[in-house]
């Protein structure tokens, strides 16, 4: 009698397709965020890697083995990343903090954890990434810790607020709408 294989438990990782970000394709292949992925029973780590100078598919796939993980990547893909994300709904999704990257997560109620890509010339990933965490919907994830993200998935994931948010609550500053609103360029 054969047993059907295991669930699979998915990160998805993307950097997004606008600046390379080889410092978050880094730290996903580091041993204590591997081990991270494992302990917390992730099965595949697929990295959307985009024009990375670090990324080595041999590499990785032998990085991940070491860790019992399934470890792949791709440069682009065309037709957008949302079969990706669909498939890291039981998993999670580690992004950069393009507000496009990350819409797609929340849409999708996938629990994502936001890295800001703080080589950038001004901060408007970061303030992002704040105040979406500030407000409950992503981890806030840090390039030196990148590990300590995915303990905080199963918990984002128990408390995750549906996508878009509705306006209550939001009487006090401007709120996540008002962020939104400088990422896309709006003004009052």
């Amino acid at each position: 009698m054969t047993h059907p294989p295991p669930p699979q438990k998915l990160c998805f990782l993307t950097v997004g397709a606008t600046a390379p970000f080889d410092g978050l394709v880094t730290a996903a292949l580091a041993a204590p965020f591997l081990a991270a992925l494992r302990a917390a029973a992730y099965t595949d780590l697929l990295l959307q890697h985009g024009a990375s100078l670090v990324f080595d598919p041999r590499a990785a796939a032998a990085a991940g083995k070491q860790h019992g993980l399934t470890v792949r990547g791709f440069a682009f893909n065309g037709e957008g990343l949302g079969r990706e994300m669909r498939a890291a709904r039981e998993g999670c999704v580690v992004s950069h903090a393009g507000s496009g990257s990350i819409l797609d997560a929340l849409r999708l109620a996938v629990p994502v954890v936001v890295v800001p890509n703080t080589a950038l010339l001004d901060n408007h990933q970061e303030e992002l990434a704040a105040e979406l965490a500030a407000q409950g919907y992503v981890v806030y994830g840090k390039l030196g810790d990148l590990a300590a993200a995915i303990g905080e998935v199963e918990a984002l994931r128990k408390r995750q607020k549906a996508w878009p948010p509705g306006r209550g609550g939001e009487e006090k500053g401007r709120g996540l709408v008002g962020v939104m609103d400088d990422e896309m360029g709006f003004v009052d």
